[in-house]
């Protein structure tokens, strides 16, 4: 399996940080783009982007000042297989990338890639009162993925939560 590769730029609106590649991404070479992943809808139904994106164009979104790229590269089936090891030196990538490209926001996409960012443990959703780089806002929304048992409102209502950061 094959890395995807990340879609930066410099002060981008908002920078989404997922776990890591799904084996369907890794093979389709884009982001979010297992049929079960629900990020494209959750964009859209929250007001973010203006239509409903598919996969395939997780790069156009740079054109609207959203980034990807994900904690760890390695593709695996769930995120339990990525090992201590890939989270540290993930960690201390992602930290290099937010500092170098500043972009507005950091939404971290799941408690979990977080937790593993900040070394938190308690977590609340939305805006966090200490970010991880100064002068950028880190934001925690649920995983988009399938798997998560939150009705699809409350996920929508969390991510609904960057628009007014970005009107700061």
């Amino acid at each position: 399996m094959n890395p995807i590769n990340d879609h930066l730029k410099e002060n981008l609106k908002i920078l989404f940080v997922g776990f890591n590649p799904s084996i369907r991404s890794s093979e389709l070479g884009h982001h979010y783009a297992n049929p079960n992943n629900r990020f494209w809808r959750i964009l859209y139904d929250a007001g973010i982007t203006p239509r409903k994106y598919d996969a395939t164009e997780d790069a156009k979104l740079l054109e609207l000042g959203y980034g990807f790229t994900n904690i760890v590269q390695r593709p695996t089936k769930a995120a339990d297989e990525i090992t201590k090891e890939e989270y540290k030196l993930g960690k201390e990538i992602l930290k290099k990338k937010v500092e170098q490209l500043k972009p507005k926001v950091v939404c971290f996409v799941g408690k979990g890639v977080y937790q593993q960012y900040s070394g938190l443990k308690v977590i609340q959703w939305g805006r966090q009162t200490k970010s991880m780089v100064p002068g950028v806002v880190d934001f925690v929304a649920p995983s988009s993925s399938g798997l998560v048992r939150m009705k699809m409102e409350e996920i929508v209502d969390i991510y609904k939560g960057l628009a007014p950061i970005l009107s700061e």
